[in-house]
């Protein structure tokens, strides 16, 4: 087996799974909070007002640039110093991933809207549809099926991101799997590869129904 009995050693497996519903729970939570506020930031992007436009734009590309380390360092340690908060690690991981979540969405949705051939609005136009009529009715059905794809990857990317959580105390998945490795390293010295293989092998069952999902949901939009 050399090392596999790390885990079926204790409480090993239920211990990586509490650390899984952790990942899972920030990642819930952040996407939960950015589709709605990347949806609606993204519709503002699209809007004829230029000063509207140039704030969004730099506001979102400040997020987007920022590595998500330093964004969790700032809202953990920064919010501290500055405000005096008190912010646990999963709160601050949620702010941080809402916020990097909601500014990627965005620029998909703005991308999305942008990528609308202008005679689909001139078409519902002549037909005597409203400008709020085309948008829900003509516009927005075919941004929605455009976003599937790299929306579910967009949530993929945000679960597997989660990873970065440790560092600032969280006890999520990789966390866990490095106490328990700590934890029984003179006693199972090759178990890291087991344990870690464990973590792959929870991610992987996680992202990958994402993965089966979006390309279902790309076929039924374009059906």
């Amino acid at each position: 087996m050399g090392g596999a009995e790390i885990l079926f050693q204790g409480e090993t497996i239920s211990r990586l799974l509490s650390g899984l519903m952790v990942t899972i729970r920030i990642s819930l939570v952040s996407v939960a909070i950015s589709i709605p506020v990347g949806v609606v930031v993204g519709i503002a992007m699209s809007s004829r007002h230029l000063l509207v436009r140039a704030v969004l734009r730099a506001i979102l590309e400040f997020v987007r640039v920022m590595p998500q380390l330093v964004l969790l360092y700032v809202v953990f340690f920064g919010s501290a110093t500055a405000f005096g908060l008190d912010l646990s690690g999963e709160a601050a991981s949620v702010i941080v991933f809402s916020l990097w979540g909601a500014a990627e969405l965005g620029d998909l949705v703005r991308g999305a809207l942008a990528s609308i051939p202008p005679i689909q609005y001139d078409s519902a136009y002549v037909l005597g549809l409203s400008r709020m009529q085309t948008f829900v009715h003509i516009i927005l059905p075919q941004a929605l099926a455009r976003l599937m794809p790299p929306t579910m990857n967009l949530v993929s990317r945000m679960v597997k991101t989660t990873s970065l959580c440790m560092l600032i105390g969280v006890v999520e998945l990789i966390r866990v799997g490095q106490q328990i490795i700590d934890f029984n390293r003179f006693q199972y010295p090759t178990g890291a590869l087991w344990v870690y293989l464990a973590i792959f092998v929870m991610y992987f069952l996680v992202c990958w129904p994402l993965s089966i999902a979006s390309r279902r949901l790309e076929r039924r939009w374009a059906a």
